[in-house]
């Protein structure tokens, strides 16, 4: 069952139809995992149009409320179209070009993020697949002690990772993880390397589960000795920032308020210029999207059924880094 009705879609975009290429908006309209297709939103309609690698299984699994249709039909219906919105930010150049070539009776205006807002709220089907990948992630990070007593490589962790989540059910991984070990903690988007565990080496994980769709996306620290002073303020300081926005997280609170309440907290212990990233982001099909949780972007208001991420940081450079993030779905 589609989440939104042709009409509402049509409504938002402002266009009398609206073209959608966008392969994770295909799938959140129809459900299916294409590598190529379209979905033509009309007044009274959608339309799935697909080449003959997916209409058996469109055929057999799509929604009642979704036509499918072979993809050398889009021009029939496209043509009578004599406007139609399409994802300005999703399609080339070259693209472009060519439908207002083929389609020389229809007006293709621009348009962005209209089926990304809708997505923003989730459906209860939706909130169980993300829960399940929220408690495929947890088991995974509950693994991490026991594996590091093996002095691993942060490439064999970040391979134990992906592996575990398959053993547990998911899809895949949300993304590549972040498996940091000692100084490299000190960079919020490092890439595993061979670097090999020792002790007294403080750990960053950054990982989640994807399952039917859905990601997860979470991160912990991990010591390996008794934490140094400097270690445990700012652990202390992270912490208190996380909560101190956790807190806050409801139904029309703004992302300005949230990333100040965080930031507020690191400056109480001198450490707010050592965070260098927005305190968070929306989950869904994909790790990011939505809204984005920080002052350097347009205000915002969270809404009913939306997943956030808070996952503030502070990275000391030559030294190490410590960021806590969860996600969290507002109510």
């Amino acid at each position: 069952m589609l989440p939104q009705s042709p009409s509402r879609f049509l409504s938002q975009a402002k266009t009398q139809a609206f073209l959608v290429s966008d392969l994770v908006n295909i799938r959140y309209l129809t459900g299916l995992d294409l590598s190529y297709g379209f979905v033509l939103v009309t007044s009274r309609a959608f339309r799935l149009f697909v080449d003959d690698r997916y209409k058996e299984e469109a055929a057999e699994s799509i929604q009642n409320s979704v036509h499918v249709l072979d993809i050398d039909d889009l021009e029939k219906y496209l043509n009578k179209c004599s406007q139609c919105g399409f994802e300005s930010n999703k399609v080339t150049v070259e693209q472009l070009r060519k439908w207002k070539s083929k389609y020389k009776n229809t007006k293709f205006v621009r348009r962005k993020g209209v089926i990304e807002e809708f997505r923003r709220q989730k459906s209860d089907s939706e909130l169980r697949r993300f829960s399940r990948a929220q408690r495929i992630t947890k088991e995974m990070l509950r693994r991490v002690p026991a594996a590091l007593r093996l002095y691993p490589t942060e490439k064999k962790l970040a391979w134990n990772l992906e592996s575990w989540a398959r053993e547990l059910g998911a899809d895949s991984l949300s993304f590549e993880p972040i498996v940091a070990f000692g100084t490299n903690t000190s960079r919020p988007h490092h890439h595993a390397t061979n670097r090999k565990l020792k002790k007294g080496h403080i750990v960053q994980i950054d990982v989640g589960a994807r399952y039917k769709g859905y990601c997860a996306d979470r991160s912990e620290v991990f010591f390996t000795a008794q934490p140094t002073s400097l270690q445990k303020k700012v652990y202390r300081a992270v912490e208190e920032a996380k909560e101190a926005a956790l807190e806050k997280v409801r139904a029309g609170v703004t992302t300005h308020i949230l990333d100040r309440a965080a930031r507020k907290v690191l400056e109480e212990y001198d450490l707010e210029k050592y965070f260098t990233h927005a305190l968070g982001h929306g989950v869904g099909l994909e790790v990011h999207e939505g809204v984005l949780l920080t002052q350097n972007a347009p205000r915002k208001k969270l809404l009913e059924h939306e997943i956030v991420t808070i996952e503030p940081g502070v990275y000391l450079p030559g030294k190490f880094g410590i960021r806590l993030e969860e996600e969290v779905v507002v109510i």
